[in-house]
């Protein structure tokens, strides 16, 4: 009888044993999965006619998803991001392509292009098949495209050089980086009415400080308190027109930030609204980046893409997409200051994380690939055209600008555009680490607009005093030229 107890005895903790050394590797696989999972999401594919530097973004992803799931990173590890970006720089060479079009010729052709007007996305043939880039996206819970850019935080904090000491730098030299002037106004939230404009305001139609599919704007003033503020006239004839300029006013009485344009009033009538804003006169940022007299440089182009950067940050924390974003919409407040604000709300969107939003509306040359494929959208959508337009402000060139629209969308779909150009010669490396991370074809790798701000080319201060400095030597040499 005691040798039967014995036994079962010993049968039960060998049980106990077993399970205990499954569960363990239970454990331990799973936790092997879920990294075989993020590591393994996007497969790296090198496709023909894709330059290389899309493989270099995929090979960066995946460093940056291993680095974060490993414990022991030793702080000598840590590479810094020039020379890791310089090392892989002959993976660029394959790519190597004729020259682009720059933006300012593009204009100077007889023939009007595309780039100034958003419309719907019809008639359109697609890019072959083999040029598609697998993607694995699970929109579970609506916001998933935006887990592999939260994880990708890490890596670029990894790739992070040591912060330069910067107490020692001259004073003269830092950089304005103060917010735009807020609105003379307290934000409001506005109800549209249907009195006569003209009773309260004066509009001086002699005066267009801008244009577009939707009207003109024109300068006006308040009477009762000789407010300066700009009065945006939006031809309004049928349902589909009423309601976008409904949803404008929507969106921007929940926007309350200086680097977006702010709504004082609005005004209908049968076939019109009018839409009263804060008046700025500096111009869009397209003018800056077509004109020669302008003398943009890379430290102008920090300056812009962190405000666009911290306009895109509020409107994602309210949980709207913008979808429009490109030059155009990005107005100068003076022509004697960098400040800018985002204007045009009217194809913006309110992101609902469990409602699954798709928009075949756009500019091409600056539509994510996700809206060409009709896919799900969400905040990198966004991230992307700040990529464009990052570009823009640095060459002048346009990245994926084709002979007409379907091959621009062609190349979007592509992923083709590279730093090849001449006019990319002197810009820095950490600018093109910049683009780099937001010209990535699967949109949960993008940056989201808070990573960007912390990126060094918008963030080191000692970065930005060797662009100044190249800035001051180009100013003295261009006085003593003869």
């Amino acid at each position: 009888m005691e040798g039967g107890v014995a036994s079962g005895r010993l049968t039960k903790l060998r049980v106990q044993f077993l399970r205990c050394y499954w569960e363990r590797k239970e454990v331990q696989g799973r936790g092997h999965a879920e990294q075989s999972c993020v590591t393994g999401a996007f497969p790296l594919q090198k496709e023909d006619g894709v330059p290389a530097r899309t493989e270099l973004v995929q090979t960066l992803n995946h460093q940056n998803i291993q680095r974060s799931h490993s414990n022991h990173i030793h702080p000598d590890a840590q590479p810094s991001k020039t020379d890791e970006f310089r090392g892989d720089r002959h993976l660029e060479e394959e790519g190597s392509k004729g020259r682009m079009v720059t933006t300012k010729e593009r204009l100077e052709e007889a023939e009007p292009r595309f780039t100034h007007s958003s419309t719907e996305l019809t008639g359109f043939t697609p890019v072959p098949e083999k040029h598609l880039a697998v993607e694995e996206e699970s929109e579970e819970d609506g916001r998933s495209s935006e887990q592999g850019a939260e994880l990708l935080s890490v890596g670029v904090e990894l790739m992070q050089e040591p912060q330069k000491a910067t107490d020692s730098l001259p004073g003269e030299y830092i950089i304005d980086s103060s917010p735009p002037p807020p609105a003379p106004f307290d934000h409001r939230v506005v109800m549209v009415t249907s009195h006569q404009i003209n009773n309260y305001y004066t509009i001086y139609t002699d005066e267009v400080l801008g244009g577009g599919r939707f009207g003109q704007v024109h300068k006006c003033v308040e009477k009762t308190s000789g407010l300066t503020l700009a009065a945006k006239i939006i031809k309004a004839r049928t349902q589909k027109d009423k309601d976008i300029v409904t949803n404008e006013i929507q969106v921007m009485n929940q926007l309350n930030h200086t680097n977006l344009i702010q709504l004082y009033a609005a005004f209908e009538t049968r076939h019109n609204f009018t839409l009263v804003l804060e008046y700025v006169n500096g111009g869009e940022l397209f003018d800056r980046i077509i004109d020669d007299r302008y003398n943009l440089t890379e430290l102008d182009s920090v300056l812009f893409i962190r405000q666009i950067c911290e306009g895109l940050q509020h409107m994602h924390n309210m949980y709207i997409l913008h979808l429009d974003l490109k030059p155009e919409n990005i107005l100068c407040v003076s022509r004697e200051t960098n400040k800018i604000k985002i204007i045009d709300f009217g194809l913006a969107r309110k992101y609902k994380p469990r409602e699954k939003l798709r928009v075949n509306f756009g500019t091409p040359e600056f539509l994510a690939p996700e809206v060409i494929n009709y896919e799900f959208v969400s905040f990198p959508t966004d991230m992307w055209s700040l990529g464009v337009i990052a570009y823009m402000l640095l060459s002048g060139l346009s990245p994926f600008l084709g002979d007409d629209d379907n091959e621009t969308l062609n190349n979007i779909l592509s992923c083709q555009w590279s730093f090849d150009e001449t006019e990319f010669s002197d810009v820095s490396d950490e600018a093109k680490d910049f683009i780099t991370r937001l010209l990535v074809k699967s949109k949960s790798w993008r940056m989201s607009a808070s990573q960007s701000l912390k990126h060094p080319w918008l963030s080191d201060r000692g970065l930005h005093y060797q662009l100044y400095e190249k800035q001051k030597r180009r100013a003295q040499m261009k006085e003593n030229a003869p």
